[in-house]
């Protein structure tokens, strides 16, 4: 019982992190000034780079509790969950978010080495990962909408 309330407790949490951390990445990617040097944009990129990395973390943390919860047998079971539609429209706004971050997520990569060896990035995308982020903060609702449905029967109760 408490492995199951520190698992939901956990991956309720999460939510509100990855909401807040690629929010911060949007407004950190927006605040770049791409006419600028590496070293003018020092302070932005690191705040670009700390809410990425908490991004990142919070994803996996999301991920990791989510499979625990459905598939580890420590909830309803997979079967309840694979035949539930709102689990569907959460995975699919999962795969559509992972999805939008590959282009992000290794532009950052190659912007954290070239910073790492003093090196020059290009800064003309962050206005569109700053979008893209935006996206995925969207996405991130929906996922929280999707599951407060199946929390409370939402689904069952209007189609049955």
């Amino acid at each position: 019982m408490l492995i199951r309330w520190l698992l939901a407790a956990l991956h309720l949490l999460g939510f509100g992190f990855a909401l807040g951390s690629v929010l911060a990445r949007a407004r950190a990617l927006r605040r770049l000034d791409a006419s600028q040097s590496v070293q003018a944009n020092d302070l932005r990129l690191r705040d670009v780079f700390r809410s990425d990395s908490v991004w990142g973390i919070t994803a996996i943390v999301l991920i990791v509790t989510g499979v625990m919860r459905a598939f580890g047998g420590f909830e309803k079971g997979s079967a309840y969950y694979l035949h539930e539609p709102l689990f569907h429209l959460k995975i699919t706004a999962l795969v559509v978010i992972l999805l939008i971050e590959v282009s992000p997520m290794l532009a950052l990569i190659r912007w954290r080495i070239a910073v790492a060896q003093g090196g020059a990035i290009d800064l003309t995308r962050a206005r569109r990962f700053a979008w893209m982020s935006d996206l995925e903060a969207g996405l991130v609702m929906v996922m929280v909408i999707a599951a407060s449905g199946m929390a409370r029967g939402v689904w069952a109760t209007q189609v049955l």
